[in-house]
Formats: structure tokens, sequence, C-alpha cells
């Protein structure tokens, strides 16, 4: 056990103490597992100045994930309500991708929804879970009531970049934020700007290897397969140019339907 631990109840049960006598704090509210450390508050109060004096503690059930942790901030791969720490692309993502227990769970105790509603949901979730009717009813519920109808759009807009058809006008509306936390996941590339200017075979294969050869990137844009900003690139020989920066130093290689590629300019 660690002096944190061992000291932890300790110097919870004197702040309440603290905030009792300098403020008049009676009431302490926090989750089931804080049940004994507010309870010693409860009793220090007492026992320092006396009887008499009322103090309280509150808690309620822990909101758990589907695997059995608990959702607060100790924990990793949780949320903050500060687009500082937490991006509305990222915190739309959050819920998005909930399993479907914690998504019928969250449903009621994060949004504001009726409960004719939420069941008609999760009826129509069931019937069809693959379409995730409730994940996205709750994200957009969720993200437009901590960061706004337009962040939500955004975040939305970003979504289908990576997972639809996106227009390459939908991805150049994306701050660069935005973009780079969208395409975290992906292998990056970095090449010299004195590259620009050259064709983009020249680009995809022989500097950023995306292509083992130059005979199979051919092969691949005269198949249809290649995309460059989110168009479709029919000249193998086309010149990559300042004019196709996204935010003025990325562009976005596409192989295939899923195979993407961040090629940031210096």
């Amino acid at each position: 056990m660690s002096f944190t631990e061992f000291t932890y109840q300790l110097l919870q049960g004197y702040d309440f103490l603290h905030l009792y006598q300098e403020y008049g704090c009676k009431v302490q509210l926090g989750g089931a597992d804080q049940w004994g450390n507010i309870t010693t508050g409860t009793e220090l109060i007492r026992r320092k100045l006396g009887i008499e004096a009322e103090a309280f503690a509150i808690t309620c059930p822990l909101i758990t994930k589907a695997d059995g942790t608990k959702f607060g901030k100790t924990e990793s791969g949780n949320v903050w309500l500060d687009a500082r720490y937490t991006s509305p692309y990222k915190f739309y993502q959050f819920w998005l991708n909930v399993s479907d227990d914690d998504a019928k769970r969250y449903i009621k105790i994060f949004t504001l929804l009726d409960r004719e509603t939420i069941e008609t949901l999760i009826k129509e979730h069931d019937e069809a879970p693959h379409l995730r009717i409730l994940q996205k009813r709750l994200a957009e519920e969720v993200t437009t009531m901590i960061h706004s109808k337009e962040e939500l759009e955004k975040a939305q807009a970003a979504t289908n970049i990576l997972f639809g058809n996106a227009t390459s006008e939908a991805l150049r509306s994306l701050d660069e934020t935005t973009l780079l936390q969208v395409f975290d996941g992906v292998p990056h590339f970095t090449i010299s700007r004195d590259d620009l200017g050259k064709p983009f075979i020249d680009i995809i294969a022989d500097i950023c290897k995306v292509f083992p050869s130059k005979g199979e990137c051919r092969k691949m844009v005269q198949g249809g397969g290649v995309q460059l900003n989110k168009e479709k690139v029919t000249d193998a020989m086309r010149e990559v140019g300042e004019g196709d920066l996204i935010a003025g130093k990325y562009l976005l290689a596409q192989r295939g339907k899923k195979n993407y590629y961040l090629i940031i300019v210096e």
C-alpha cells in the first residue's frame, strides 16, 4: 500500500471537517466507492464538534463500462468535457463506439430524451444492431449538449471523410487539428516542399513508398483505385503542386477503399 492510499481516507475526512468549519458545508456527494471516505469525514466532524454537529454523506451507484471499469477521470480511455483535452471529434467518436449494452444505459443517464423515445430507439436498435441507431443518437445528443450543433456537424463530417463517401470540399473544410485527429492512426510520410511539382507517381511510389513499384501504382490508377484528397487520380503523371495542399501542408492519398496515407509537406 502506498503512502497516498494509506492517507487518502484521513485527508478526505479532514477536508470535510475543514469545509464544515470554514464554509458551512454539511453534505458531500460522491460515487458509491467513496462512501467510506465521506463517512470518515462525518464521523470526524461529530467527534471534534459534538453530536449536535450535523454532516451527511450521499452516494450514487458508479457509472461503469461494459468491462466493469468505472467511468472516471482516473481511468484510461475516458473523455473530458473541455475541448482542450478531448476534441469534439474524439468526443463524438467515444459515444459512437460504445458497446450496445453501454449505449442502452448511457442514453438514459446522459441525455434528456423522454422514456418513450428511448424505448423506441432501443427497440429499433435491437431489430438492426448493425445500424448502430442507439450509438448514433447517443453521440448526437451528448455532443450537441456539450459542444453545440455546429461542432456535432463538424464531427459527423470528419467521420464521413474516413468512413463514408465524402468529397474533396468536405476534406478541405476540416481544421488542421481535426484533420490530424481523424488520420492519427494512418501511415504518415514527410516530403520536402521542393518535391512539389513532381509527378504523382514519383511522390507516391518513389518517395513515400505507398506502392512497391511504379508499375503497380500505374495499374491501380488505371483501375480507378487511387485518390488524392478524395478525388480520383486518372493520370499517374499528373503534377502535385501547392494547389493540392490541404491547410497549406498536407496531402491525403488513398489506395483502394480503406488504405489512407497522410503526406506532410515541409
